[in-house]
């Protein structure tokens, strides 16, 4: 099984990248964010809209080198999709990677693969998400969900 895998590179540091995964959510994925993405063992929910939620626990937090979310509940409400739960069990691996002045940033959703039926949906939201984390990291403004 093929992982979704997608790599950005961003005029930041990985100090600010790893910021970024931990403490700013909101500013780049989405506005509907509760709890906490700090630190090993925290829970958070992000939501887009009343039909899309997802609750991840933080797995590993290693400052400046990686992040694991575990995916433990998600509904992706959509009519399209007949299984809406799929990314329930999923792992979300971000990786951060210093390359002189600029950060590479490889996200690796565990479970998230061509055969599962929101492939496309979920890939194309990658894309949009991760343009807006690199926005946020380069400007200062990213462009996250709002309700």
């Amino acid at each position: 099984m093929e992982n979704y895998t997608n790599t950005i590179e961003v005029k930041s540091t990985a100090d600010k990248a790893y910021e970024a995964l931990t403490h700013q959510v909101p500013l780049w994925w989405t506005e509907m964010f509760e709890g906490s993405s700090v630190q090993t063992g925290d829970v958070f929910t992000i939501r887009f809209g009343a039909a899309i939620h997802k609750t991840m626990r933080v797995k590993e937090s290693i400052p400046k080198s990686k992040m694991i979310w575990y995916v433990e509940d998600s509904l992706i409400a959509l009519p399209e999709l007949k299984n809406q739960t799929e990314w329930i069990g999923t792992g979300i691996v971000w990786e951060i990677t210093q390359i002189e002045e600029n950060t590479r940033i490889t996200v690796i959703h565990i479970g998230l693969s061509p055969e599962i039926e929101c492939y496309d949906i979920c890939s194309n939201g990658w894309i949009q998400f991760l343009a807006s984390l690199k926005l946020f990291l380069e400007t200062g403004k990213g462009t996250p969900y709002k309700e």
